[in-house]
């Protein structure tokens, strides 16, 4: 069971509290209705990826042979069949379906366009279009983006374009900082797009993004429907962002394989300021 629990990679979950922004930052966390379909789109989104994990992990079994981290992997260790694995995934769909009908009384097309979009985009990524260089990582952003649009569709509250494009730069720099550290640790070996980067590139842009996250999250922050429900207080959290976003890059410069949940997880320190950011937004929106 540890091993089945494993290929799911549950850890991996924390990308989709995504799914929850529109609820929090709309106000409408309070909102009882809103808020367990939110759970159940949160629980939904969640076994998806599971089953993109699992596709992938299939395709890559003998790649991630030859990686440092990924060889114990359930499916590259042997520990975990791929006939099982694919039980799995099929039971996973289903069970996911599940939990998507149970999201919302009225059917929202657009919130299953949004998660069948997401894995097949992501299929599509497991079988090709990983090995075509800044693709790649366009489609890792995507799943970021693609997270937040869930959300607002499944509780129908709209999101401030500054938002969108914050979550989008962020997840470049995100995207960037994996590939940088893949390329430092491994070499080309473990996937075959690295041939096609190098570092230098890679760090340019990576701090573009950076740059252009702390930009539009600053500009987030004073966008006039903030502003009209709670002042100016927002534009103080900008420094606690970019702490954080120094802390990560701090772990990235350093020994770190570069994925953002395990820099995340393993870094108490990032992990508390991040923390501590929630509890500023929480009590700034929801006490003020």
């Amino acid at each position: 069971m540890k091993q089945y629990l494993k290929l799911m990679r549950p850890k991996h979950y924390i990308k989709n509290l995504l799914i929850f922004f529109p609820i929090i930052f709309s106000s409408n966390l309070l909102n009882l209705n809103l808020l367990i379909s939110t759970i159940m789109a949160f629980f939904a989104f969640s076994l998806s990826t599971s089953i993109v994990y699992i596709v992938n992990d299939i395709r890559d079994k003998e790649r991630d042979k030859l990686h440092e981290k990924k060889k114990d992997r359930p499916i590259a260790s042997e520990k975990v069949s791929v006939k099982n694995a694919i039980i799995l995934a099929i039971c996973l769909f289903f069970i996911s379906l599940l939990f998507q009908i149970g999201a919302t009384s009225e059917v929202t097309h657009a919130s299953y366009l949004y998660i069948l979009v997401y894995i097949i985009i992501n299929l599509f990524y497991s079988f090709g279009l990983k090995n075509v260089p800044l693709l790649d990582i366009t489609i890792l952003v995507s799943g970021f983006l693609i997270r937040v649009l869930y959300g607002a569709s499944i509780t129908e509250i709209s999101v401030s374009n500054w938002l969108y494009l914050t979550i989008i730069s962020a997840a470049f720099y995100l995207g960037l900082g994996k590939r940088r550290n893949e390329i430092k640790k491994s070499g080309t070996k473990s996937r075959e797009v690295l041939k096609y980067y190098n570092e230098n590139f890679l760090d340019k842009n990576m701090y573009m993004c950076l740059s252009l996250t702390i930009v539009f999250y600053a500009l987030w922050t004073v966008d006039p429907n903030n502003v009209l429900k709670t002042g100016n207080l927002l534009i103080w959290t900008v420094p606690i962002v970019i702490l954080i976003l120094m802390k990560y890059s701090m772990d990235v410069e350093n020994d770190s394989l570069g994925d953002p949940v395990d820099v995340v997880l393993e870094d108490k320190l990032l992990l508390s300021i991040i923390l501590i950011y929630g509890l500023v937004v929480m009590g700034i929106i929801y006490l003020w």
